[in-house]
């Protein structure tokens, strides 16, 4: 596999770099992408390729369920980066079907890190189960909705961050956008429209 990806790069530069060089000096100079991905580490979900993008258009994160964790310093100086360094617009947290951190979520994980990482997201898995409760899902269901639910909980916690907090109000930015990527057809569901959610800028 190691020498196919090496492979693959050669032949990248050989089609893709080589045609587009000008783009690609252009982007070797600084880098101004309009999108910050949240995304999962799920290798079935690759946001350039999803969403046909080319290098330079999107600042990416990625983690197992797509956690928006409020306590690491990871997470929240790369979107403090994003935000106020490179002026992003738009924060789309995007999660999938079929997505294993879910099922881990709903179903519980033995091994230390990850249960303790996906704590994070326990909030999505409390109202989840009152749903299911009340409405008689069952487990493909009840996956999908926690599936959602998860992506809102996840807005709540970036849109709660106080920096980000901060800028909204005086700015009415960044937008934040909630998206579901199906594994089975390819497709982008909105879960939330940041465009019709963004606070507006203070008076």
């Amino acid at each position: 596999m190691i020498d196919e990806l090496l492979h693959g790069n050669q032949r990248f530069v050989e089609s893709e770099f080589n045609n587009n060089l000008g783009y690609y000096q252009t982007i070797a100079a600084a880098q101004s992408p309009k999108i910050l991905w949240i995304g999962c580490s799920d290798s079935r979900v690759s946001e350039d390729v999803i969403t046909a993008s080319k290098p330079g258009t999107i600042f990416v994160h990625r983690n197992v369920a797509n956690i928006v964790a409020f306590n690491d310093v990871n997470v929240a100086s790369l979107i403090q980066y994003a935000v106020v360094y490179l002026k992003i617009p738009d924060i789309i947290i995007c999660g999938h079907t079929k997505c294993g951190g879910i099922m881990a979520i709903e179903e519980g994980v033995s091994e230390d890190y990850i249960a303790d990482w996906l704590l994070i997201a326990q909030g999505a898995k409390e109202r989840t189960d009152r749903i299911a409760a009340e409405q008689g899902l069952d487990r493909e269901q009840k996956l999908e909705v926690l599936t959602r639910e998860n992506i809102r909980l996840q807005i709540k916690h970036l849109t709660s961050i106080g920096f980000i907090k901060r800028h909204r109000k005086k700015t009415g930015l960044p937008r934040v956008h909630g998206w579901l990527y199906s594994v089975d057809t390819g497709k982008i569901e909105v879960v939330v429209d940041g465009n019709a959610t963004s606070q507006a800028p203070s008076a």
